[in-house]
C-alpha cells in the first residue's frame, strides 16, 4: 500500500507532515507513505530542506495521493513538466486528497469539474476562479476525491485516507496516538464525523 505525499517547493510543513505523522500510525506491514517530489530536494516555505522519498511518476501509480500545498502552488500549475506528469493521477483508481492550495492543483487537473471543494482562505479566489465551488468547511469528500481547508484539517484527509483503505478502527487508533491527552475521543469522534458519508457530512 502506497500513499504519496506531494510536496513542492515553497511547501506547508503542517500539510505534509501531519499527514505523514498520522498515516505512519498504521502498523501494517506493507504499509509505505512517501513524500513525493519533482526534485530530489524540495525546501518548506519556512527553510526546512527534505529529501524526496518517491517520484511524480511513482505516486501516479500509488493507491492514495495527498495533494499538498504550499507558497508557489501557483507556479506549479503553471509548470507543463509537472502537470503533464500529474495527468497520469486517476480517480477511478487511486484515491485522491488536496489540502489547502493542494485543491488549485487538483481544479487544474480537471479532477473537480461539477464538486464542490474546500481549501483555505488565501487560496479560495484562484480556485473559485478556476470554475470550482468553494465550501466553508474544513473538509468534502466525493467519491475518491477529498479536499481540505486549513493547516490544521490535514488530519480530516488522513483519517479519510485510513478508514477508506483500513476502516474507522484504523483510522480512530492512529489519531488516539496524536491527539492531545485527555481529548483523544473528542478528537477521533470529530474526524470520524467530518470524514463520514455525504449524508452524515451534512448533519
Amino acid at each position: 500500500m502506497h500513499i504519496a505525499i506531494l510536496t513542492f517547493d515553497a511547501y506547508n510543513e503542517l500539510d505534509s507532515f501531519i499527514a505523514l505523522g498520522i498515516l505512519n500510525r498504521v502498523p501494517r506491514p506493507d504499509w509505505r507513505i512517501s513524500i513525493a517530489s519533482p526534485t530530489p530536494t524540495v525546501r518548506s516555505m519556512n527553510g526546512v530542506l527534505v529529501e524526496s522519498m518517491a517520484t511524480l511518476q511513482d505516486a501516479c501509480a500509488a493507491d492514495a495521493v495527498i495533494v499538498g500545498s504550499g507558497a508557489k502552488t501557483r507556479e506549479v500549475v503553471e509548470d507543463p513538466a509537472i502537470m503533464s506528469v500529474l495527468r497520469g493521477l486517476d480517480p477511478s483508481r487511486q484515491l485522491l486528497a488536496a489540502q489547502c492550495s493542494g485543491t488549485l492543483v487538483l481544479a487544474k487537473l480537471g479532477l473537480l469539474d461539477g464538486v464542490p471543494a474546500c481549501t483555505d482562505n488565501t487560496t479560495k479566489p484562484w480556485v473559485v476562479a478556476a470554475g470550482v465551488d468553494v465550501l466553508n468547511r474544513p473538509f468534502f469528500a466525493n467519491g475518491n476525491v477529498a479536499t481540505a481547508g486549513g493547516c490544521l484539517a490535514s488530519h480530516y484527509l488522513a483519517t479519510w485516507l485510513i478508514t477508506r483503505l483500513e476502516g474507522p478502527e484504523a483510522a480512530a487508533e492512529a489519531l488516539r496516538y496524536v491527539a492531545p491527552v485527555g481529548e483523544q475521543d473528542e478528537y477521533i469522534n470529530r474526524a470520524l464525523r467530518h470524514t463520514a458519508s455525504p449524508a452524515l457530512q451534512q448533519s
